[in-house]
């Protein structure tokens, strides 16, 4: 579960998030830019936890999307979770 919660994309997501909230505590408008950024952070978001359910799921076992990063490596993630 650990290597799950503390992989780059999540930090970054997280990291990202937080840059956010700080800019929010100014007293700066409300802008076009700042709803992107939030968008932005959003879709940064969704993607890093996609990455980890296909991960756990590839490490199970299971089948995965082909659009996957980890399509392919399916049997390799498998083969090192019966190891351990």
């Amino acid at each position: 579960m650990r290597k799950y919660l503390f992989g780059t994309g999540l930090l970054t997501a997280i990291t990202g998030g937080i840059t956010l909230l700080r800019a929010l505590r100014d007293d700066a408008p409300f802008t076009w830019r700042t709803a992107l950024g939030w968008l932005s952070w959003g879709i940064t978001l969704a993607l890093a936890i996609g990455a980890v359910i296909d991960t756990r799921r590839a490490s199970h076992g299971a089948i995965i999307a082909s659009d996957s990063p980890v399509h392919g490596k399916e049997q390799k993630l498998l083969k090192k979770r019966l190891r351990a």
